[in-house]
C-alpha cells in the first residue's frame, strides 16, 4: 500500500489539497449554520443513494456538510478546534498527499457502501420500524426507508472518528486534557472509542454495521500498511541486544577521595555525573527521547538496516537502500 501511495504521489502529489483540515472544518461550520437556521434543509443534502439515482446527484458531495453531532455552541467550538488540531498534526507528519488519500478514501468508501447497502436491501427485503410503523423494504417504501437511513447513519461523524483513531495510532503517547483538567494519553482514549465503535457495530442494525465498516476501512488499511511486518535479520537482533546491554550496563565508579583515589598531582578527583543514555535516536534530526518525552520513534520497514525516525520524519525522510536513496516518501 505504501509503495502504491509513493507512486501516486510522484505523479499526483502536486494536486494535493493543502490544509485539508481547515476545509473540513469550514464544511462543518456551514452544516451547523444550516441546522440552526433551518434544519429541514439538511434532508436535501444527505447521502441518499435512492435520491441520487433519481437525479439528485449533488448529494454525492453535500453529505460532507452534515455536521458530526448535535451539542451546545461551546462544545461545538471545542470539537471543531480539536479536530482541526489533530488533523493538522497528521497532515504535517504524513504530508499533504498521504493525508488527502486517507480522508478521501474514507469518504469514497462511505459513498460506495451506501449504494451497495441499498442493493443488498432490494435482495434481502428487510423490515424497518420507522415512527412505530413496520415498513418492509420494497419499491414503494424505498424512498422513505433510504431517506431515514441517510439521516441517521451517513454523516461526518465516522469520518471524524477515523481521523481521531489515526492520530491515536500515530501519536499514542500524546496527552490531552479530559474535561479540561485531567491529562490522559491519547492511546487510552483511542482504545475507549474503538470499544464504543465495536459495541455499536455488533449491536446496531444492518445499516449501522455497513456505515461503520465502510467509514473506518481507510483506518484499517492505514494501520496494517504501517505495521512493520519485516522480520529482523539475526545480525540486526544481535546489534539491538548489544546496544541495550551497553545502555543498561552500569558505569564503573570513579576513584576519588572517598574510595582511595586522587587526581594526577595529588588533587581530589571531581566526579562528573553520568550522562543519561538514550535508547531512541532519529536518523534525520538526531533527536532522542531525552530531548522530549513526548517524541514518538518508529523503525522504517522500507529502509535497509535498522534506521529509526521520530514522528516528524517518519513519513518524510529519504529511504536508505544500499547507501543510496530512492526519493522522498
Amino acid at each position: 500500500m505504501n509503495k502504491l501511495i509513493d507512486k501516486l504521489q510522484k505523479k499526483l502529489g502536486k494536486y494535493a489539497i493543502r490544509n485539508l483540515s481547515m476545509i473540513l472544518i469550514a464544511c462543518y461550520i456551514v452544516g451547523y449554520v444550516i441546522r440552526f437556521a433551518n434544519g429541514s434543509l439538511l434532508s436535501y443534502l444527505t447521502l441518499d443513494p435512492y435520491a441520487i439515482l433519481h437525479g439528485q446527484v449533488w448529494r454525492l458531495l453535500t453529505w460532507i456538510l452534515i455536521p458530526p453531532g448535535e451539542s451546545s455552541l461551546f462544545f461545538i467550538l471545542i470539537m471543531l478546534y480539536f479536530y482541526y488540531s489533530i488533523g493538522t498534526a497528521l497532515e504535517r507528519t504524513w504530508g499533504a498527499f498521504r493525508y488527502n488519500v486517507y480522508i478521501f478514501s474514507g469518504m469514497i468508501f462511505t459513498v460506495i457502501s451506501a449504494f451497495v447497502m441499498m442493493g443488498v436491501m432490494y435482495l434481502v427485503r428487510p423490515v424497518f420500524y420507522i415512527g412505530g410503523m413496520a415498513l418492509p423494504f420494497e419499491a414503494s417504501t424505498a424512498p422513505v426507508v433510504m431517506s431515514y437511513i441517510a439521516r441517521v447513519s451517513f454523516s461526518t461523524y465516522y469520518v471524524n472518528m477515523s481521523i481521531f483513531l489515526a492520530f491515536a495510532a500515530t501519536f499514542p503517547e500524546a496527552r490531552v486534557l479530559l474535561m479540561f483538567f485531567i491529562p490522559v494519553k491519547i492511546k487510552w482514549l483511542g482504545i475507549i472509542y474503538a470499544a464504543m465503535l465495536a459495541y455499536d457495530f455488533f449491536t446496531g442494525p444492518f445499516y449501522i454495521k455497513v456505515t461503520i465498516a465502510a467509514s473506518l476501512l481507510n483506518f484499517v488499511i492505514f494501520y496494517f500498511s504501517s505495521v512493520n511486518w519485516r522480520r529482523l535479520k539475526p545480525s540486526e537482533i544481535k546489534r539491538r541486544n548489544d546496544f541495550k546491554k551497553a545502555v543498561s550496563g552500569s558505569r564503573p565508579a570513579a576513584a576519588g577521595p572517598r574510595n582511595g583515589g586522587s587526581a594526577p598531582g595529588g588533587g581530589p578527583v571531581r566526579i562528573t555525573p553520568a550522562v543519561k543514555q538514550s535508547i531512541h535516536r532519529c536518523t534525520v534530526c538526531g533527536r532522542t527521547e531525552n530531548d522530549s518525552p513526548d517524541l514518538e520513534f518508529r523503525y522504517c520497514s522500507k529502509c535497509e538496516g535498522s534506521h529509526e525516525y521520530c514522528q516528524d520524519h517518519l513519513f518524510t525522510h529519504v529511504h536508505i537502500r544500499n547507501s543510496q536513496t530512492d526519493g522522498n516518501e
